[in-house]
């Protein structure tokens, strides 16, 4: 670092705002995106208000294999529409 000039304050150029001119557009604002995955805005009245909406799980659980997808579309299609027991 011998030999290395000073550091001059004033070496460094200020940008140039100008106060006075006039914003015309704002195409738009930024917010901040929500978190998809919080759970600060579900609560259980929420999960029992879908409960009753949906009216339950009409499908039975397990691991089901079908051929093809149609053929796994129809089935599913069936369990939902199925009459309650």
């Amino acid at each position: 670092m011998r030999g290395a000039p000073p550091y001059v304050g004033h070496a460094v150029k200020q940008p140039f705002i100008n106060v006075e001119e006039k914003i015309d557009r704002f195409v738009g604002k930024r917010t901040k995106a929500a978190d998809a995955l919080s759970l600060a805005g579900s609560t259980k009245a929420d999960a029992i208000a879908w409960r009753k909406a949906f009216g339950g799980l009409r499908v039975p659980r397990g691991v089901h294999r079908f051929k093809t997808h149609d053929e796994a579309d129809q089935w599913l299609w069936r369990m939902i529409a199925r009459p309650r027991s």
